[in-house]
């Protein structure tokens, strides 16, 4: 496929992938004009902009350049990191008093949360920062400045090492301390930014092996009567984890609307019950219980039978009726380390399928793969699903 198509030709494609493969009726219009920003219709438009493989916010000038790009493509929201490897991308009170570090060193300073807004705002796109590292303090650095301060704010395991997972080493989701801390963070960006929301993705969680820290297995003890159980997923100790996680959620809701009603709670979490069994996610209870307002599960697959089956089993099992609006699902444009790269016949597929779905709108991950080959999938965006 061409990567540069006359505008009619794209959206003929784009039709097409609605008609010939789900068989639903198109409305040229309908999928032309860009839907009202609502947390109960959202048509997002949305992009992840890490720091990691990606230079958006080393300078102000990338960052103006990156936002007259993604308002051209079509976009109408960001997701800017601000927090992750232990460091924040603003300024922080909190940070600067509790660990001597108020900003990440790369930004020192620089303000790159202040700079993107005005720039965002500029070009008519909303802003949602994204809290990467959630309760994770480093990777594969045994902790970290942060855990090195505060080793009591640590996870365990049940053999009592460091908690551990795919090189990521973690704080204790469970501690009241810990979750004060996060907290403590986000609103203080909700407080202290024009921002339309803040972001929890899938490190708003625990791995399910951790919660042996002496703190938790005595407070389960006191709760429950019962030691906890060796084997991390049975299913009593495993909701009486998650359920932690989840009222964690609830208290960011109700203080982030306390700030403002109008602020967005955004949250990415794992595939539904994957996310659950794994890291003590329960994005259903979440979304059952009006905990969230935007909601981006993770369907990060490589073909498009893999990311359907994610689409069909969180509509068919998951969610129903009025709660599949707040949904945008998370997509993958690229994994610089594996060298993958989307091509743009999956990612029209992957949309054309959203819409027939009843899905209004995704966020893509990340920035770069919008850059990748010349501009290949901005330009089938532009000119296809993302027209104006």
């Amino acid at each position: 496929m061409p990567f540069l198509e006359p505008f009619q030709s794209v959206i003929s494609r784009f039709k097409s992938l609605l008609k010939q493969q789900f068989a639903v009726p198109v409305n040229a219009k309908n999928l032309l004009t860009p839907t009202t920003f609502e947390p109960n219709n959202p048509g997002i438009r949305g992009v992840w902009i890490p720091s990691t493989d990606c230079k958006v916010l080393t300078s102000k000038q990338r960052i103006a350049e990156a936002m007259n790009f993604l308002a051209d493509t079509g976009f109408n929201t960001v997701f800017p990191v601000v927090w992750n490897r232990g460091f924040t991308a603003y300024p922080s009170q909190i940070m600067r008093e509790q660990f001597g570090a108020e900003i990440d060193a790369r930004y020192q300073g620089r303000d790159p949360l202040a700079e993107l807004i005005v720039e965002a705002n500029r070009v008519g796109l909303k802003v949602i920062p994204w809290f990467e590292y959630g309760f994770v303090s480093s990777y594969d650095l045994n902790g970290g400045h942060l855990l090195a301060k505060k080793p009591e704010w640590a996870a365990y395991d049940c053999n009592g090492n460091l908690l551990k997972k795919n090189k990521f080493e973690w704080m204790n989701s469970l501690d009241p301390e810990v979750q004060d801390f996060l907290l403590g963070l986000m609103l203080e960006v909700a407080r202290n930014y024009p921002v339309n929301g803040v972001q929890g993705d899938d490190r708003i969680a625990l791995p399910c092996e951790g919660g042996y820290d002496e703190k938790t297995v005595k407070r389960y003890r006191q709760e429950c009567g019962i030691e906890p159980p060796q084997n991390p997923r049975e299913g009593h100790w495993l909701h009486w984890r998650a359920d932690l996680i989840t009222e964690f959620v609830a208290r960011l809701y109700r203080e982030l609307k306390a700030i403002s009603p109008d602020l967005l709670l955004s949250m990415s979490p794992s595939p539904y019950e994957w996310g659950l069994v794994e890291y003590l996610q329960d994005s259903k209870s979440w979304v059952d219980r009006k905990l969230v307002d935007m909601l981006h599960p993770q369907f990060y697959r490589r073909d498009f039978n893999g990311y359907k089956q994610l689409v069909d089993r969180l509509i068919g099992e998951q969610l129903s009726g009025e709660q599949l609006q707040c949904v945008s699902p998370g997509v993958l444009l690229a994994n610089r380390g594996s060298k993958y790269s989307m091509n743009p016949e999956l990612l029209l597929q992957v949309i054309a399928y959203n819409r027939q779905r009843g899905i209004q709108g995704e966020v893509l991950f990340f920035y770069e793969g919008l850059r990748d080959n010349g501009n290949a999938l901005a330009e089938v965006l532009k000119n296809g699903p993302y027209a104006c």
